[in-house]
């Protein structure tokens, strides 16, 4: 029995928060998680070549004070960097380290592409390949269970009903708690639903993880409607249009090497940057930055859930998961939707 002595802090009977972070519940299932998460795609080891950004230690210090602000809902895939699993490896020497807060995390991490071999089994949503992969992706991360399992991607060689039966196994044995797809095209999202209605359901999609941001729009257009529908979590990824809406790119002559979109060569038209300029006008009006603002108008969408950016610094850190808290006034979202185009 526990004793409570009088005048001690008691549990509260149920929360909305935690740390001052809002959760969100992930569409229609008894998970919630934190209304910013966190993105780990660029953890890893930058001195070998990985193409990651963060190392290992500065990793951590992001992850413990990710804790500390609530954001809890921790991403990653077992192919990040080069298919080396060491953003999975970080997060897994931080639970090591952190035992007690294994409870307070929403693990997610993914599987589909090749990774831990070369045989064709060692890629795809086949029963084997799935339950190998989930087995290596927990030995990283040193975990028992992930609390979401995504597939990385649609397999068109393997029947959906194999994929899905797999997943449903491992629910049942708690190895997995959730199923979430990405990269899916309304066709496929449909698919994976049908399938699922006609088995226990315990596998049926509960998030969608397609890319989606404020400037650039929707890849996979229908697909957020067919999750407002469904009730199913639309979580985007690279929400923030791959670094675009920053600071930094408000001045584009501060922009080279080192900048995400830079290094990638990719093609920004000045539209977008004027765009980008606008919001930014906006933002700094507000007191926030276009960061900030981006953030916080995404989670007003409907069907929308958790924003996962990702932080290679605290300071973006702590700039991302202040957004979780901003609640934009009627005429700031009138604003951003009409210069968004929504």
């Amino acid at each position: 029995m526990i004793m409570i002595e009088p005048g001690t802090v008691q549990y509260p009977f149920s929360t909305s928060d935690f740390n001052d972070m809002p959760y969100r519940r992930m569409g229609r299932s008894g998970l919630q998680t934190s209304a910013i998460g966190l993105g780990t795609w660029k953890f890893g080891d930058p001195d070998s070549g990985d193409g990651s950004r963060t190392g290992e230690q500065d990793a951590l210090a992001i992850l413990d004070r990710a804790h500390a602000l609530g954001v809890t809902f921790i991403d990653t895939a077992n192919r990040y960097n080069a298919g080396t699993g060491n953003s999975e490896r970080i997060i897994g020497s931080w639970l090591a380290v952190n035992p007690d807060k294994r409870r307070d995390i929403v693990l997610a991490t993914k599987l589909f592409g090749g990774m831990d071999g070369f045989t064709p089994n060692h890629s795809g949503l086949g029963r084997l390949t799935i339950v190998e992969s989930l087995a290596a992706s927990l030995t990283r991360l040193q975990a028992d269970w992930v609390d979401l399992l995504w597939f990385h991607g649609f397999d068109a060689h393997t029947p959906v009903q194999e994929s899905m039966e797999t997943v449903e196994d491992l629910v049942s044995r708690g190895a997995v708690h959730h199923l979430g797809v990405s990269n899916v095209t309304v066709e496929q999202l449909e698919t994976y639903l049908s399938v699922a209605d006609g088995l226990s359901r315990r596998a049926r999609p509960v998030a969608v993880q397609n890319r989606f941001d404020p400037i650039r729009g929707e890849l996979n257009p229908g697909v957020l409607d067919l999750c407002v529908a469904e009730g199913i979590a639309f979580v985007p990824y690279s929400p923030l249009a791959g670094g675009l809406l920053t600071d930094r790119y408000l001045d584009p002559a501060r922009v080279g090497r080192g900048d995400r979109l830079y290094d990638e060569g990719t093609d920004i038209d000045q539209d977008q940057l004027a765009k980008v300029a606008e919001v930014g006008a906006l933002a700094e009006q507000w007191g926030h930055t276009i960061s900030q603002v981006s953030l916080a108008w995404l989670l007003t969408l409907d069907g929308m859930g958790s924003q996962i950016p990702t932080s290679s610094t605290l300071e973006q850190l702590e700039g991302n998961a202040a957004a979780g808290r901003i609640e934009l006034t009627e005429e700031q979202n009138a604003a951003l939707a009409a210069l968004f185009g929504r």
